[in-house]
């Protein structure tokens, strides 16, 4: 992981100095005039956000390409040097790829795949569009996504963590296959680092780990992916927003604390018009998800074990413990980071 050793250098230094430091993996540098010629002027933009705008561009290739064009407050940096640093070294069909960037001046830009097909909030949470994707289809997906977050944990030289895993930051290419992207939040630790500090909760509320709020719920780690996944697993069964003020009954109000007492009470999950194979497998969905959000993080799987559990039958796994749910499950505009009180440890245990 990239620290800022000489705090007298401009944010410009320091991001050349790292990128010359790491120039042993870092992808295609462009000038800002090839960004502003592949996208024929910021003519046509994709989507907005906090991190900045996004644009679809065109290589001299002819492929296509999104660029992130990165607004003053997160091209100040640390933001910028988190993406490169950990996409940069990221070759894995369930993580998107970064093709270059640019650094010039005040302007900062990354390049990546094009994704035809959007986020997957996109597709689960729009009411027309929402039943595009057969439940099987979402399954694959949910397989998708699990791989690439184990590939992160496990399957670089070095680990890295997300910390914004979350339906938006799910892309989608053109056969639907997705990718985990916007790593401006994620943290890069060698494998062999077992305690680090963290300062500042990562993450999007509603989908963030308890333990990023509550210090003595255990320590923070790789589980705090898990849960979010977790959440983002049920939103994929539910094809809803975990905490939707306006559902039909207000037992169902919380999603995933409606389908755990249904699992409790040994009643039926009523999901719509499904066929029993489909149904089975929302069911699997299901209980992995109540799995991986248990509040205390040694309970939760490794992403290796969800994988397993994804890939078994339905019948053979293991109802989980009913989960204690949290006040902060709710959900709100993407942010940076929270800061916190105090400075709780991050301890990185044996990958159960």
């Amino acid at each position: 992981m990239y620290k800022f050793r000489r705090r007298h250098l401009s944010a410009d230094d320091t991001i050349e100095e790292f990128l010359q430091k790491q120039n042993n993996f870092i992808p295609i540098k462009y000038s800002y005039s090839e960004i502003k010629k592949m996208t024929r002027g910021f003519k046509d933009k994709l989507g907005e956000g906090g991190y900045g705008l996004v644009f679809k561009g065109k290589l001299q290739s002819g492929n296509l390409v999104a660029v992130k064009l990165l607004s003053k407050s997160k091209a100040n940096g640390q933001d910028f040097i988190n993406e490169v640093a950990t996409i940069g070294r990221v070759h894995h069909v369930n993580v998107v790829r970064l093709i270059g960037f640019c650094v010039e001046g005040s302007k900062r830009a990354l390049v990546y795949d094009f994704m035809p097909n959007g986020s997957l909030d996109k597709i689960i949470f729009s009411g027309e569009n929402n039943t595009f994707l057969t439940y099987q289809r979402m399954f694959e997906i949910a397989l998708g996504v699990a791989r690439g977050i184990e590939y992160l944990h496990r399957g670089c030289e070095m680990q890295i963590l997300h910390f914004d895993i979350k339906p938006h930051n799910i892309l989608l290419d053109e056969n639907f296959n997705p990718k985990v992207s916007d790593f401006g939040l994620a943290k890069l630790y060698p494998t062999d680092d077992s305690i680090v500090s963290l300062t500042v909760a990562r993450g999007t509320l509603g989908y963030m780990a308890p333990e990023l709020f509550y210090k003595n719920i255990g320590g923070i780690s790789y589980k705090a992916d898990v849960y979010s996944f977790g959440l983002l697993l049920m939103e994929m069964v539910g094809r809803r927003r975990n905490l939707n003020a306006f559902a039909d009954h207000t037992s169902q109000i919380y999603f995933p604390k409606w389908i755990s007492e249904r699992f409790d009470q040994g009643e039926d999950i009523e999901l719509g018009d499904v066929t029993d194979v489909e149904k089975n497998v929302l069911m699997k969905m299901a209980i992995v998800a109540l799995w991986c959000i248990q509040m205390k993080p040694d309970i939760r799987p490794s992403m290796t074990k969800v994988l397993e559990m994804l890939e078994s039958e339905m019948e053979l796994l293991e109802m989980p413990p009913k989960p204690t749910f949290v006040p902060s499950e709710s959900p709100a505009p993407d942010h940076g980071g929270i800061s916190l009180a105090t400075t709780p440890t991050m301890s990185l245990d044996a990958r159960s």
